[in-house]
């Protein structure tokens, strides 16, 4: 009985060193950021150098080479690109909406086409609804013809704005196709955001699907929307005009950027850490997803000038297209496969550059108990909130390849003020909240790293 109490009290001694030993790892690197950050000046450099980088363009090539210089100033073991096939799709002219209410002067919204929209110039009443069922419930006679106002608000009661995104996206995903099979000419959405603001939010609409005609597709601000409804009510014939100029162009090549320290023990096995280098073109694409490539980038400099070694390979892939088409991600999966590479885990972030409160994970088992008990390591940089049902859209490829998924989660309160619209500039991201989201993807990847899966 002496022995086996001797043995669990070495024991006990050594998860306390083991754990104490980690904590000091995680406050160093916490310290180091803080104290001598570069993700801060790194996002700067791309906003200012790099903001409007849709797919396609030139200012998306000029990024891809930005980020490739930038990655080589870290001496990584490896850095390279990695060639995708990109849709090309342009904007064109600013976008200009407005109505006559009452045959008095023209009352002027705000608008902007939904990415993947064809151009048009359309005129006609308007017919307001909130779902998918509320118009097909009308019929096409009330359609045919006519404007759809998809004006379906998310939800303010949801504390997770994420979730609240996510119960009213499908309109700005599918609005087109639905209006178009019941006979409209163009469709309306309400912006994705929880304010009430004159800024009209972008994002990536479906594809048309062969069995419709293609109508344009814009989204209107909540402010305009809240205005328009109202007039509606006073005069259901009002009548709308929407000018737009975009248009498709064949595809473009671009890249994936990629970096990596590699590992000394396992260096076939692959960590994953990662970001989209694209944004939409309504501004610099601070927020989604500058943030996230910047501090995925940072995490791995804290590792080299920290002198942590990895055991395993920790690869940073800066993603093209995961705005309007998620080439990238599928891409880089599709090699990955192809090269018979081993991903253990990958972690991405993108869900802006706010104050992180921890992470989530698409894990089960023993698996997900080991992250949950890495959260009281966390709590004193108030990273602690650990919880199930977590990945990313550029990481998904990699979930067929037995990949365990991950993503930081910062505070999402203002997200959707900033999301695909004019006002996410470098600007609005705060120095500090930044640097506390790159400390904790370098801290739970020292972790990942140091007890694997």
């Amino acid at each position: 009985m002496k022995l086996f109490l001797l043995v669990l009290s070495f024991l006990f001694i050594g998860l306390v060193a083991t754990a104490q030993s980690d904590s000091v790892t995680i406050q160093n690197i916490f310290n180091e950021e803080l104290s001598h950050g570069q993700c801060h000046e790194n996002l700067r450099e791309l906003c200012k150098g790099y903001g409007k980088r849709l797919t396609g363009s030139p200012i998306a090539a000029g990024a891809v080479e930005w980020s490739f210089a930038k990655m080589k100033t870290y001496g990584f073991d490896t850095v390279y690109k990695q060639e995708v096939m990109v849709p090309h799709w342009v904007r064109g002219n600013p976008e200009k909406a407005s109505y006559t209410l009452d045959n008095k002067a023209s009352i002027n919204v705000s608008v902007c086409a939904l990415g993947g929209s064809i151009g048009g110039n359309i005129k006609g009443n308007i017919v307001e609804v909130h779902s998918f069922d509320e118009l097909r419930a009308l019929g096409k006679d009330k359609v045919k013809g006519k404007i759809v106002f998809f004006n379906r608000a998310m939800d303010d009661t949801k504390i997770n704005t994420f979730e609240a995104y996510g119960g009213a996206v499908n309109q700005r995903g599918r609005g087109a196709n639905e209006a178009s099979y019941m006979g409209a000419v163009g469709v309306i959405v309400r912006t994705m955001s929880v304010g009430i603001n004159p800024f009209p939010h972008t994002g990536a609409m479906m594809r048309y699907t062969d069995s419709v005609t293609k109508i344009p597709a814009c989204a209107i601000s909540t402010q305009d929307a809240e205005m328009l409804s109202k007039d509606l009510k006073r005069n259901p014939a009002l009548n709308f005009s929407l000018a737009m100029s975009c248009q498709w162009f064949p595809d473009t090549l671009s890249h994936n950027v990629i970096c990596e320290i590699r590992g000394y023990e396992h260096p076939d096995q692959i960590i994953v850490i990662g970001g989209h280098l694209d944004a939409w073109d309504m501004a610099e694409g601070a927020h989604d997803d500058g943030a996230g490539v910047v501090q995925s980038l940072e995490a791995l400099r804290l590792m080299k000038q920290l002198g942590i070694k990895p055991k395993h390979t920790i690869r940073v892939v800066f993603f093209m297209n995961e705005e309007n088409g998620l080439r990238g991600g599928v891409k880089y999966a599709a090699v990955a496969k192809a090269n018979n590479e081993k991903h253990l885990f990958a972690l991405e972030s993108d869900e802006g550059g706010f104050t992180p409160r921890g992470f989530a994970m698409d894990a089960t088992g023993d698996t997900l108990n080991k992250f949950l008990g890495y959260a009281n390591l966390f709590k004193p940089y108030h990273m602690q909130e650990f919880r199930d049902g977590g990945g990313g859209s550029d990481i998904g490829p990699l979930r067929d390849l037995g990949c365990v998924m991950m993503s930081l989660t910062p505070d999402s309160q203002r997200y959707f003020d900033f999301h695909h619209a004019a006002t996410d500039v470098f600007e609005g991201v705060n120095k500090r909240e930044l640097e506390l989201g790159a400390a904790g993807i370098a801290s739970i990847i020292y972790l990942v790293d140091k007890y694997g899966m």
